[in-house]
């Protein structure tokens, strides 16, 4: 039902994706799928937890690898590219800014599932470690992992969407090199008067 699920969601969107077509996909009876989804908006939960699930790392891959700070955001940097630029990442941040604004219920089910979340208390956390600045305070640190998704993923999301060439395996290196050099510069210059 996953599977099927998917591939519908992700092709025709959430509006276009029927009960009876899922159920005739899948292979499956409608009464089969009620028997296991209350209904579209919890399957779609579904699906998406299973997406994001696929996108993170392995439990063995450590997410923060390296000797300085620096280090540390450029592999963070690039697993973040890694995942957010893959094809079902892709498909569903199309999904989801094509289908949002009638079905509200989408945006709930992807912050559900914490991703975001979990990545800005990582980079707080991190950035709480290694910089002992008291003008980091815990809003100014979430405020910045924010900021850092952010400078990471936009660019080279919009390319990989069609708004430009896609970028190389070389030039998102690069990006994730330089994002998290910029990033680390203006945290450690937090709070200097300019």
């Amino acid at each position: 039902i996953l599977d099927a699920a998917t591939e519908l969601f992700l092709a025709q969107g959430y509006g276009l994706t029927t009960i009876e077509a899922l159920a005739r996909h899948a292979g499956i009876s409608k009464r089969t799928f009620y028997h296991r989804f209350a209904d579209k908006s919890v399957l779609f939960g579904a699906v998406v937890h299973r997406i994001l699930g696929r996108l993170r790392p392995p439990p063995d891959v450590p997410l923060l690898e390296g000797t300085t700070l620096h280090e540390m955001l450029k592999r963070l940097a690039g697993l973040i590219l890694h995942a957010a630029l893959s094809p079902p990442a892709i498909a569903l941040h199309r999904l989801m800014v094509a289908e949002s604004a009638r079905f509200p219920q989408l945006a709930r089910a992807l912050e559900a599932e914490g991703t975001s979340r979990e990545a800005v208390t990582l980079i707080g956390d991190l950035l709480a470690q290694a910089l002992h600045n008291p003008e980091l305070s815990a809003p100014v640190r979430e405020f910045a992992a924010l900021q850092f998704l952010q400078l990471v993923v936009v660019v080279p999301q919009r390319r990989a969407l069609g708004f430009d060439r896609p970028m190389s395996a070389a030039e998102l290196e690069s990006w994730a090199e330089w994002s998290a050099r910029l990033f680390l510069d203006g945290c450690r210059g937090w709070g200097r008067s300019p």
